[in-house]
This record gives C-alpha cells, structure tokens and sequence, in this order.
C-alpha cells in the first residue's frame, strides 16, 4: 500500500501541475466567452428552469419532462448529484483547507465559476451524440461526442478505460473510506468494526445498483434532496449562529488565495501554488466539472432539446461548490480554532483534515459535541454510500462501451458485483493512498474530456444559439454522419 501511495504521489506534480492549470481554467475562460457569459447573464434563467419550475404544478411548468431518454431531468440530475454532493463536498472541502490552506476555497470557487460552462458544454454534446444500446437504454457521455464528433475512437476508449478504473477510485474507495473515518471519529469503537461496515455498506449498495438505472434513478431522487436539505440547512444554521466571523473567515480566505499567509497565530502559512493545486483538485473532485462523469446520467434524461438537461447541470455545479462548499468552509473557519487547522502535507499529526474537520466543526457549533458529531458522521457516511450509487452507474457505461456491444452487456453485472469488494476494502484501507489514486485518476479522465468538448465547442455555441432562438432541434444521426 506505502509504494502504491509513494507511486501516486510522485506522479502526481506532474498529472496535477501547470499544464493541467491551463488547461481546466483556460478551456472554463474560453468556455465562457464562447457562451457569452453564460453562468452570469443567464444565471436567473437556467434557476427558473430547474429548481424553481420543481415547485410549480405541472400545467404552469416551463421545462415540463418531455422526449427521448430513460429517466426524468430531475432523476437524471439527482443521479448526479448522487456523484458530486457527498463527500466530495463535505469532506473534500475540508480537505482542501487542510492540505491547501483557506485559500484553496477561492480557487475551489473559480473551479465552479468557470465549471458552469464547462458542465454546461459537454452535458449539451453528451445529450446531442446519445445512443442506445442493443437492450434499448441510453448509452452517452464523452465517450459518444468523442468518437462521434470527433471522429476518435481511440480517445474515447481511453477515457473509458480510465473512467472504469476511476470508479473504484474516486467514486467508491474515497467514498466509502471516508464515510467509515467518518462513523470511527464520532465513535472509536468501531475502529474494530470498519470491515464490517464495509460489508453492510456493500450489501444495500448492491441491492440498489442490481437494478441498473432506473433502480438508481428512483432511490436518488428521495434520497439525495432529503441529505442536501439537512446538510443546507444545518450548516446555514451554524453560520448564522456565530455571523459576526464571517468577515475574518472571508479575508482569511482570499488573503490565502494570493499571498498564501494563511492561518493566523497558528501553523505556517500554505504557498499560493499549494493552494491552487489543491482548489483545482478538491473543486473538480467536489463538482466534477469537466469530468466527463456527470454528462454520463445527464444522457439519460427525457428531454426533446440537449439546453434543458444541460440547465440541471449547470444548476448542480453552481449549489454543489458556490453554496455547499462554501457553507462548509465557513462552518469550518468560524467554529474550529486556527491553531489545530493544519495543511496535512507539512506535518499530518498537526491538525485535523477531511471527515474529522468537518465533524469537530459541527461539534464546536451550538449542536453540541454528542448531536453535532452524530449528525455529521451519519451524514457523510450516507452521502459518501450513495456517492458510490451513483457513480456505479457512470463507471459500468464507461465499462460498457470498452467492452463492445455484445460484451459489455454481457458483463456489466459482473462489474456491478465486482465493485462491491473495492467499497469494502475502502471502508478498511488507509486514506492518504486511496485520495492520491482518486486524484490521478480524475486528471485522466478530466484532460482528455476537456480537451475534447473544448474542440466540439462550436457545436454547443449552434445548439444554444437555436434553442434561445426558438428553432426546433434537428438530433445527430449516427447512420447519416457517418
């Protein structure tokens, strides 16, 4: 496990250093002048065309569900969110001020401005090259424009090999680890037990995704705005509570951000690359911008128009890392002292990072020591098992589609099964080797991805322009394009 983790790190300088930087922001900067602004003059409108119409009856809707797919926009982006709002959020924030300082949540935020754009342009190319497989079901995402619009097949089995193996990472062993670190530092006794928590956890996941996506669809769309309610609310509720320090939690934050001096009275301040290396990382990892992940459950949506799914993802980015994220990291900064917020990558014992963080936050807020530390724990745990849910779903249509159409029919359910032990084995490993494994992983999926919707980018700029022009969509046909 120690060479493995020693292996990740090395590597990771490379995978995750300036040219990623340029990358990542620089297709978000192109994006959003392509678009036109788009994440800031049509911010209201894609608002009221998503989680707003949610609330009006379905005679005064105004993106009622309608049109091919397999799921509803609303399940479609639940299973999502099922992906991005866990402990991406919760702990990976925490995670970010601890390993990167306060001023990781500037660049977190930057991530998110310009990962609006981003999600909104590969949803858009996700939804408009979809397919079906033999069975009938939807089968979409980067790996479809990629090898449809770009005409490169090769890069499209190469983000879906890495978007197999990213499975085990990012969307299972992170998550399940977490949630387990979680429950432990609530209650040490089960320090003894994380194996079979890792079980249990194994069997109800299981008992969802046997049943493919509209399993997952169905459960999600219960349970996930049920978790960001509480997690909203009770966090909102915190801030309130102790408001006069959000002024000094904001300078502490954007005073990182660019002279990397950091925490006041207390450790060594983080450097300013540190800080947006870590932002960049926990920002994609938080909102999964770019990713090519999300596009994945956004293909399944029944809409007659590739915008009206893409509104859903855009509104996703923008709750998941411009509300949650931030209201995390002030409930951090306002209720955890300085001295024992430590960047984990000078010296781990220091402070606090990840789970822990944000469990002691909660702790030191007026929920109490015994109820803010239950409450958060079951939280993140249940986050971080529905985290895997639903990326269970993107890494077996990355599976899927490297496999072929007779094969990867065939043994998608023995991925489904196969992914169960890594949740068990994440839930007991050690979490240092199981975060550095998630990150590279994230870089191989994230580059390429981006690199390619950024060149299908005319693309979407055409299908926006008619969709606000009122024109009717035309979809791609494989047969006549090829």
């Amino acid at each position: 496990m120690q060479a493995i983790e020693d292996f990740f790190r090395m590597i990771q300088p490379y995978v995750w250093g300036p040219a990623a930087w340029s990358v990542l922001l620089g297709a978000g900067l192109i994006l959003t002048i392509r678009f036109k602004g788009f994440q800031i003059f049509k911010f209201k409108y894609f608002l009221d065309y998503t989680i707003i119409d949610t609330f009006r009856k379905p005679e005064n809707k105004k993106n009622p569900t309608t049109g091919d797919g397999d799921v509803s926009p609303f399940q479609a982006s639940m299973t999502s969110f099922a992906a991005t709002m866990g402990v991406g959020t919760l702990a990976g924030t925490a995670t970010a001020i601890g390993w990167g300082g306060p001023g990781a949540v500037f660049w977190m935020w930057v991530v998110g401005f310009f990962g609006i754009a981003t999600k909104l342009n590969e949803t858009i190319l996700a939804v408009h090259y979809r397919g079906r497989n033999k069975k009938g079901e939807v089968l979409g995402g980067p790996f479809a424009y990629m090898e449809l619009g770009l005409k490169q097949k090769w890069l499209a089995m190469f983000f879906a090999f890495f978007g197999t193996i990213a499975t085990f990472g990012i969307g299972n062993m992170v998550q399940a680890n977490s949630a387990a670190i979680a429950l432990v530092h609530t209650w040490p006794n089960l320090n003894e037990h994380r194996l079979l928590i890792g079980i249990v956890a194994a069997i109800f996941i299981g008992l969802v995704i046997i049943g493919g996506i509209k399993s997952i669809a169905n459960t999600m769309d219960k349970v996930i705005p049920f978790l960001a309610l509480l997690a909203i609310v009770s966090s909102i509720l915190i801030v309130l509570s102790n408001i006069t320090a959000v002024p000094y939690a904001f300078s502490v934050i954007f005073r990182a951000a660019f002279t990397g001096q950091s925490i006041t009275g207390g450790v060594a301040g983080v450097s300013v690359m540190y800080a947006i290396r870590l932002g960049l990382q926990r920002g994609i990892f938080s909102n999964e911008a770019g990713l090519g992940s999300g596009p994945i459950a956004y293909s399944t949506a029944k809409a007659n128009h590739p915008v009206k799914p893409a509104l859903w993802g855009c509104f996703e980015v923008f709750l998941d890392t411009h509300i949650m994220c931030t209201l995390i990291a002030l409930v951090i900064l306002t209720q955890v002292p300085m001295d024992i917020i430590a960047p984990s990558f000078l010296e781990p014992t220091l402070g606090l990072t990840g789970s822990p963080l944000v469990i002691q936050a909660y702790q030191n807020s007026f929920f109490g020591n015994v109820f803010g530390g239950w409450f958060m724990s079951i939280l993140i745990a249940t986050f971080g098992f529905t985290t895997i849910i639903g990326w269970s779903y993107v890494g077996e249509k990355c599976f899927e589609y490297l496999l072929g159409p007779v094969w990867g029919l065939k043994l998608r359910i023995l991925y489904r099964i196969i992914l169960l032990p890594a949740a068990i084995f994440g839930a007991y490993g050690g979490a240092a080797m199981i975060w550095a494994m998630a990150d590279t992983l994230n870089a191989f999926m994230a580059i390429p991805n981006i690199i390619a919707a950024l060149l299908l980018s005319g693309t979407t700029v055409k299908v926006l322009k008619d969709y606000f022009d009122g024109k009717e969509y035309v979809p791609y046909d494989s047969e006549k394009n090829a």
